[in-house]
C-alpha cells in the first residue's frame, strides 16, 4: 500500500468510525499508568484502547488504533503532526499529554481542528525544584568526579591533599541580616565586604521560586533573575521584588537584569525557562565567558536553552567550574564519553530528563493527564461536574 493509499485508507476509516459510533467515546492510552490510576480509566464510560507493553509504544500501532478516537493521552515521545492528525480523522476532539512540555506537539496544525490540548504543569514544581537544587551541589561539590574514582576502585590508591575535590561552598552559615544592606545593592566583591552568595535565575517562575525557596536557608543573600518581560529594568524594587523579599527576610536584594549582569553576578546560574525560538541557545559562548570562574551553571528547564559545544569549551577552558544538566539538546540521543564531549567533561554532571521523576510527581501527572482527557470529552470523574483541570491555549 502506498503512503497516499494508506493515508485516504485511515481518513476514512476514522470517518467512519466517528459517523457510525453512537456508544462510547474511544480513548488511546500510550503508556500503561500504573495501578494508582488505571482505575480512573477503567471505570470511565469510554471505549479505552491501552498499549499493552512496558515499554514505548510502536508508532504503527499508535497510528492504526488512533482512527475514530475522541482523545488520546500521551507522553513525550509520541510526536503529534499532520500524520497522526490525519489517521486520527475528525473525531479527535482531545489530545492530554503527560508533561508540562509539549514541543512534540505541533500546535499550528491545530488550529482550526477544534482539537483541546491538557498538559501537567504545577503538579511537578518540587520534584524540579529538589532535582535542580541537587545539581547545583553535585556540580559545585566534585560529586561527579568522586563518584566515579570510587566506581572505578581508584580511591584506595588516590593520595589525600589539602585541596583535592575543592570546589565553591554554596552554604553561607554567617550570612548578614537583611537590614545591613539597602535592598537595591548589588553583591559587592571588594576588599572587607560582607560575604554574600548570588543565586542567577533565568526564568523566575514557580519552579524557580520553589529552588529559591530551598536554597535561601543556605545563606543566599542576593538574586538576580531574567525573564520575558515588556516592563522596564529600573533600579527601584518592583512590586514582585518586594514580594519575594517579604517572603525571605533574610535575602538582601532581589532584582531583575539583563544577561550581561545575570553572568557576571550569579555564583550559580539555574536555568528554568521554556524552550523555543526566543530562548534557544540564550546561553552561549559570550554568557559563559561573563561568568565567574566558580560559577556553577544548571539546567533544569529545556536543553536547548544552552549551546552544548560552547558549554563543554567553557568547562574544558575552565572559564567557570562546573556545570549540572538535567536536559540536553538533542535528548535522549546524546552519546557516550567517547564521543560526546559535554558528558566527557568532568566537571559536567549529566542526568537523563530525571526532573519530574518522584513517584508523587508521576502519579500526580499520570491522573492530571487523565482528568484533562476525561473532562474535555465532557465525563464525570467521581460525580463531580466535567472540567478539563489544565488546559494550554492554542493562540
Amino acid at each position: 500500500m502506498t503512503p497516499l493509499s494508506r493515508s485516504v485508507s485511515m481518513r476514512l476509516a476514522g470517518v467512519v468510525d466517528h459517523l457510525t459510533s453512537c456508544s462510547k467515546p474511544k480513548v488511546v492510552l500510550c503508556r500503561d499508568l500504573g495501578p494508582q490510576i488505571m482505575p480512573m480509566l477503567h471505570q470511565a464510560d469510554i471505549e479505552l484502547v491501552a498499549w499493552p507493553h512496558d515499554c514505548p509504544c510502536s508508532r504503527e500501532w499508535l497510528l492504526e488504533n488512533i482512527q475514530g478516537a475522541a482523545g488520546v493521552i500521551l507522553v513525550l515521545g509520541e510526536k503529534v503532526n499532520e500524520e497522526f492528525l490525519e489517521a486520527a480523522g475528525p473525531s479527535l476532539r482531545a489530545i492530554s499529554t503527560m508533561s508540562v512540555g509539549y514541543d512534540h506537539i505541533s500546535l499550528p496544525l491545530l488550529k482550526g481542528r477544534n482539537i483541546r490540548v491538557g498538559y501537567t504543569p504545577e503538579v511537578l514544581t518540587d520534584a524540579v525544584a529538589d532535582i535542580a537544587v541537587m545539581l547545583a551541589l553535585m556540580a559545585a561539590r566534585s560529586a561527579w568526579i568522586g563518584m566515579n574514582i570510587v566506581k572505578s576502585g581508584k580511591w584506595p590508591t588516590m593520595p589525600w591533599s589539602p585541596f583535592t575535590f575543592c570546589g565553591p561552598q554554596l552554604s553561607l552559615s554567617n550570612a548578614p541580616l537583611a537590614p545591613c544592606r539597602p535592598l537595591t545593592s548589588p553583591p559587592s566583591a571588594t576588599a572587607g565586604a560582607p560575604p554574600s552568595r548570588t543565586i542567577g535565575f533565568f526564568g523566575f517562575g514557580r519552579i524557580a521560586q520553589a529552588a529559591l525557596a530551598r536554597l535561601v536557608p543556605f545563606g543566599v543573600t542576593h538574586v538576580v533573575y531574567m525573564i520575558r518581560s515588556d516592563d522596564p529594568i529600573t533600579t527601584e524594587p518592583t512590586e514582585f521584588d518586594r514580594e519575594i523579599l517579604a517572603r525571605h527576610p533574610t535575602l538582601l536584594s532581589v532584582r531583575r537584569v539583563m544577561e550581561p549582569e545575570l553572568a557576571r553576578l550569579s555564583d550559580v546560574v539555574i536555568l528554568l525557562a521554556p524552550g523555543g525560538a526566543e530562548t534557544h541557545h540564550v546561553i552561549n559562548e559570550s554568557f559563559l565567558r561573563n561568568m565567574q570562574k566558580h560559577a556553577v551553571l544548571v539546567n533544569a528547564g529545556r536543553g536547548t536553552l544552552v549551546d552544548s559545544k560552547a558549554l563543554a569549551k567553557a568547562l574544558r577552558e575552565r572559564w567557570i567550574f562546573a556545570a549540572g544538566l538535567d536536559v540536553v539538546e538533542g535528548e535522549p540521543n546524546v552519546k557516550g564519553e567517547a564521543e560526546d564531549e559535554l558528558v566527557r567533561e568532568p566537571h559536567c554532571v549529566v542526568i537523563p530528563h530525571m526532573g519530574s521523576a518522584t513517584l508523587d510527581t508521576r502519579i500526580g501527572m499520570a491522573s492530571l493527564a487523565v482528568r484533562n482527557v476525561l473532562g474535555a470529552l465532557g465525563l464525570s470523574i467521581d460525580g463531580t461536574e466535567p472540567s478539563m483541570p489544565t488546559e494550554l491555549e492554542i493562540e
